[in-house]
């Protein structure tokens, strides 16, 4: 049957090409479009959120926002789909028509980061924490209260239709883009829907693959940070889940590297700490000013929260006429002319294998390496202003993930597909490193802040040995 180009429309894209997706022209009455869930203001939204928190102030070409990438990662379901379908038929019992499932983990790729707010996941950390919520909580409320009613009535996507008795579940929807947290929260839920999961809790999933390539390609890091085709060609389900084939492992250990190359270098780039260090002692202050309470229970407040709304504002603190209000402005007029109060004094990478554990150092307690930091500081130097950053990375999960987030790895000599964490080759990889480095307010003192920090870690080691 050819392609029904009536219905259809294409959104280019530097990463992926041409991005299709159903148009509101020549649909039945009643059916929804995809077009009218990206156009509606939740999606819209994310046109005004950066993609890199915060990294977009020291990488100038990486101005691109969460809406392309949350593009992107629609795009990459239906590829994930096209290439895994089968077996997923024939590794579960009732699994729905292609149609429905491309539907329904594209929706969820397009919607699965509608929670965020301005600066991201800094803004989970520094805000929504304090009300024990998440985006990806926020996500699914917003998925389920305001969007749902569309989503049951989305009835294609370019690629097919819906069986007659078929409906979009927003329910499923959410499900599938909050992580797994165990228990027995795949309690009644059909297995193909757990497996599908896996694409958006995984190792590598539609969201990290994307942003992989588009952040890689958007800072100048690379133009091709990996084998995207070798990668989907070799993955497929078991009953197991999603596996990959002994030949493309090479492949996925070189997009795990990748991705853990991107944030040493660009997430986690010394400056990108030290802005958000300065974002850190301004913020507690001005979300009070800017917004009511828990997200959760003001949702049209938060939909009309972006970064565009949130720099207007507080650009326009330094003319405010209150003293409070206009201090904190001209603080984040420093912060936006990158003036920030921290400089990188020295810094130290630290790796972590499989069996080993960061909480048995003490570089898991910031505090306490400063506290011993300035204990072998020259007298005089001790109470200098210095912070203290730990930026972590998980490279892999560093053992088994609930149901719907664990990976497998087929090998021809096995009878079974085995856990990737389970696996020696895999196990080359580190599990994790934190890069572990001392700011200051000058560069005065880096010379002994190096020293004290050489002799503390010199400490750990000859402990560690003597263990």
């Amino acid at each position: 049957m050819p392609r029904d180009f009536s219905t259809e429309s294409l959104s280019h894209d530097p990463i992926h090409g041409y991005i299709p997706f159903v148009s509101q022209t020549g649909l039945p009455a009643g059916e929804v479009a995809e077009q009218e869930l990206i156009d509606h203001p939740w999606v819209q939204r994310l046109r005004q959120i950066h993609q890199l928190q915060s990294a977009w102030w020291v990488f100038p070409s990486a101005e691109h926002m969460r809406f392309q990438h949350v593009l992107g990662a629609m795009h990459l379901a239906s590829r994930a789909i096209e290439a895994w379908y089968d077996s997923l038929v024939d590794s579960c019992d009732n699994v729905p028509s292609r149609a429905c499932v491309e539907s329904l983990v594209r929706l969820a790729a397009l919607l699965h980061d509608v929670g965020h707010g301005p600066f991201g996941h800094f803004f989970d950390d520094h805000f929504l924490d304090d009300f024990g919520v998440t985006h990806e909580d926020l996500g699914a409320q917003i998925i389920q209260e305001e969007l749902g009613e569309l989503i049951r009535r989305v009835r294609r996507n370019p690629n097919g239709q819906l069986l007659p008795l078929e409906e979009l579940d927003p329910r499923q929807v959410a499900w599938l883009i909050c992580r797994p947290k165990g228990g027995d929260e795949t309690e009644g839920t059909p297995d193909w829907l757990c497996k599908l999961r896996s694409l958006f809790s995984g190792i590598y999933t539609v969201d990290n693959m994307d942003f992989v390539l588009r952040d890689a390609y958007m800072t100048g890091y690379s133009t091709r940070a990996f084998d995207l085709p070798r990668l989907l060609h070799y993955s497929f389900f078991t009953p197991q889940g999603l596996t990959i084939h002994s030949r493309g492992l090479a492949t996925l250990i070189n997009f795990i590297e990748t991705r853990a190359n991107l944030f040493r270098t660009v997430y986690f780039h010394r400056t990108v700490r030290a802005l958000d260090l300065s974002l850190e002692q301004v913020f507690p202050e001005t979300m009070k000013r800017l917004f009511p309470g828990d997200p959760s229970l003001h949702l049209e407040d938060y939909r009309r929260l972006t970064e565009s709304s949130f720099l207007v504002d507080v650009g326009r603190w330094p003319a405010s006429e209150d003293a409070q209000t206009r201090e904190l402005g001209e603080r984040w007029a420093r912060i936006l002319k990158r003036d920030v109060d921290w400089k990188l004094a020295c810094e130290r990478i630290l790796h972590f294998r499989a069996g080993e554990s960061e909480r048995v150092t003490i570089f898991s307690e910031p505090e306490l390496v400063e506290s011993r930091v300035r204990g072998v500081l020259p007298s005089g130097l001790s109470d200098i202003p210095m912070r203290v950053d730990v930026a972590r990375h998980y490279h892999r999960p560093s053992g088994p993930l609930p149901a719907g987030g664990q990976n497998f790895l087929l090998d021809p000599s096995e009878t079974e597909p085995q856990p990737l964490d389970d696996d020696d080759l895999f196990r080359q990889l580190p599990t994790s490193f934190s890069i572990f480095r001392i700011y200051s307010t000058d560069h005065a003192h880096d010379g002994p802040l190096n020293e004290a920090l050489n002799a503390v870690i010199g400490d750990v080691d000859d402990a560690k040995t003597n263990m």
